[in-house]
């Protein structure tokens, strides 16, 4: 689970209402808004209003948006940005549902469809979400996104399959937290081929399919995908990959070219995990927090993912 705050978004420090000091340079920071779970919405739109007011005429160049009341059931307000999208010309990283286990487990944030914002921001150049409960997009051509961020229990697979029909010519860095299916997660290669065959996103130098239930598979499929060759860093971390999947990557294209392959939180065995790395010498390769399989007679659940409900 999640359970602490962001400190830094986008290059920039996080600045919340809690703080005492008020930046001296509005823009040099990331801006974060957060209520109280059971406030009305118009206090969450207040604090817009209050960071746009302290941003002036661009606002902010970096936006977090934490609890705005009751995420669990309400969809995140994500028309308050639209509307005042012509007042906040410099946003340009924006970060949706800075939200711990304490005040809203990650697969209950319910978000929305982020077509219409991404729509009344073309200048937005990173997008991070938090949570998968009714998340959406629909494809679409975006000029600036150069990275999108997806963390859940599940990222709905419809959503996967509308990302990679989506035309992101600048998009640099994909991180999707594909899940589980208990929480609507559960994307599989089949879902994700178009990103798998480098087929979109041209300037993609870091794919990131993490916290995957289905990790062998996953893995499997991108030992022989077209679109590693471009790559340099590689992050199949947080899920159930085991030694059917490290043997696939083993075996696959050559990875030597990466400089980096997370598998962090991993169930694979110690030699599996050490003969990829002895074969990756240039390669930083992370096979930290090794995990024990459970005792359990469904054999789904004796492997877990990093981060679920």
């Amino acid at each position: 689970m999640i359970s602490e705050y962001l400190t830094s978004f986008a290059g920039l420090p996080v600045h919340s209402d809690d703080d005492e000091e008020t930046p001296e340079n509005a823009l040099a920071v990331a801006w974060r808004i957060s209520v109280d779970y059971d406030s009305p919405e118009v206090e969450f739109e207040t604090q817009l209003d209050q960071v746009l007011e302290h941003t002036g005429p661009g606002g902010p160049v970096a936006l977090v948006l934490g609890q705005w009341g009751e995420a669990y059931e309400n969809k995140v307000p994500l028309n308050l940005l639209i509307d005042r999208a012509g007042r906040m010309g410099s946003l340009r990283a924006l970060f949706v549902g800075d939200l711990i286990s304490e005040d809203c487990e990650i697969s209950w944030i319910v978000q929305g469809d982020y077509t219409p914002l991404l729509a009344a921001f073309p200048q937005l150049e990173r997008l991070w979400i938090r949570g998968g409960n009714e998340l959406e997009i629909q494809p679409l051509r975006h000029e600036a996104l150069l990275e999108l961020v997806v963390q859940a229990g599940g990222t709905p697979p419809a959503f996967v399959r509308a990302v990679g029909e989506c035309d992101l010519p600048r998009l640099e860095s994909l991180e999707l937290w594909l899940g589980t299916e208990d929480y609507e997660g559960g994307a599989t290669p089949e879902d994700l081929a178009p990103v798998l065959q480098g087929k979109v996103f041209p300037k993609l130098t870091r794919l990131g399919l993490r916290n995957a239930e289905n990790a062998d598979e996953i893995a499997a499929a991108v030992a022989a995908a077209p679109v590693v060759g471009r790559l340099s860093e590689l992050d199949l971390s947080l899920g159930t990959l085991g030694d059917v999947g490290v043997r696939a990557l083993s075996a696959g294209q050559s990875l030597a070219h990466l400089d980096v392959l997370d598998l962090h939180h991993h169930f694979a065995g110690p030699d599996v995990a050490r003969h990829l790395v002895d074969a990756l010498p240039g390669t930083r390769v992370d096979v930290s927090d090794v995990q024990t399989e459970d005792d359990e007679e469904d054999e789904r659940y004796r492997r877990f993912i990093s981060v679920s409900e």
